[in-house]
């Protein structure tokens, strides 16, 4: 089935809906216009939820000039990140040391090596929810999801940005998938602010973003994200998932898509293991060595920050 938010090769962003649910079809027009402005509609399609917080590996992508996914298992993914600077592909300007970070990792097999973490994390989600669906006795048909959004609703895939878990309302509620993804080791964390707690739990962008001292001690309070750093932290003391000593990912979904996109990256960073107030450059998140440190400023949210006290990386 299609999706019900998607997006034209040209992006744009769209939607495909019918008239909205009353009683046990679909309602009338003048039952489903509510006003001048507002009409109850129903999905027609499949959504997709798009797990904020982390970002696990690339089961498969777009190669350059192209707009058909391919799987990373394909030899042609094996030919790009063997070298994806070679001169017969499109232009992609990065710092000499970002570069030399990203061919320090890439080489021959770093496409079977991501395609293998892809695979470990695909099946790990899909045990999760197969897990809860029978430990409660659902079938496919009554299981219920529980979805839990913040400021940015839908990306600029059509793609619902959000925490997504099983519906359970009982004491003993599982942690939501995108957490138990990041404690077995099989996500990178990906923490793009205001989306991630405790930011996007406040009123405004305007009281979410602090001078650096206030912002760094609620960064390190205890809640959600200083749970989600230290879980990372543990999954790397215990060598699994992405950590694994025999094999770790080589390189991670953001950078696997910049490359293939050639786009260079153009979201800031604050360090959040580091006690300054400064914004690293885009290009300079791998001087970040932990990546559950590395927290992600968009650039339209840059000046919020500047006006607060903190500084651009010269």
């Amino acid at each position: 089935m299609a999706m019900a938010i998607d997006q034209t090769q040209g992006g744009l962003t769209y939607g495909t809906f019918g008239l909205g649910i009353h009683g046990n079809g679909p309602g009338s027009v003048t039952q489903q216009v509510h006003d001048g402005d507002t009409v109850n509609v129903r999905a027609i399609g499949n959504f997709s939820v798009r797990f904020l917080g982390i970002d696990t590996p690339e089961v498969s992508f777009t190669l350059p000039g192209s707009t058909q996914f391919r799987s990373i298992n394909d030899e042609r993914w094996e030919v790009f990140l063997t070298d994806p600077f070679a001169a017969a592909l499109p232009p992609l300007n990065l710092d000499a040391a970002l570069k030399g970070n990203l061919l320090s990792r890439l080489g021959s097999g770093a496409a079977t090596n991501h395609a293998d973490h892809a695979a470990a994390a695909h099946r790990a989600l899909e045990q999760e929810i197969q897990n809860d669906i029978v430990a409660r006795g659902l079938t496919k048909e009554d299981v219920q999801f529980f979805a839990a959004f913040t400021r940015e609703i839908v990306d600029r895939y059509g793609r619902l940005l959000g925490w997504l878990n099983i519906s359970d309302q009982s004491a003993t509620r599982p942690q939501d998938y995108n957490t138990r993804m990041l404690k077995m080791g099989f996500a990178t964390p990906y923490f793009i602010w205001p989306n991630v707690d405790p930011w996007r739990s406040q009123g405004s962008l305007l009281q979410a973003v602090k001078p650096p001292t206030p912002f760094r001690q609620e960064a390190n309070a205890a809640g959600k994200l200083r749970d989600a750093r230290t879980a990372v932290a543990q999954a790397r003391t215990s060598r699994i998932g992405i950590f694994a000593a025999s094999a770790p990912l080589r390189i991670h979904a953001f950078e696997l898509r910049f490359l293939a996109q050639r786009r260079a990256p153009d979201r800031w960073v604050i360090n959040l293991g580091s006690n300054d107030s400064t914004l690293l450059k885009p290009q300079n998140y791998h001087t970040v060595v932990n990546v559950e440190d590395r927290l992600f400023i968009p650039e339209d949210h840059l000046a919020l920050f500047e006006q607060a006290g903190w500084h651009k990386q010269p």
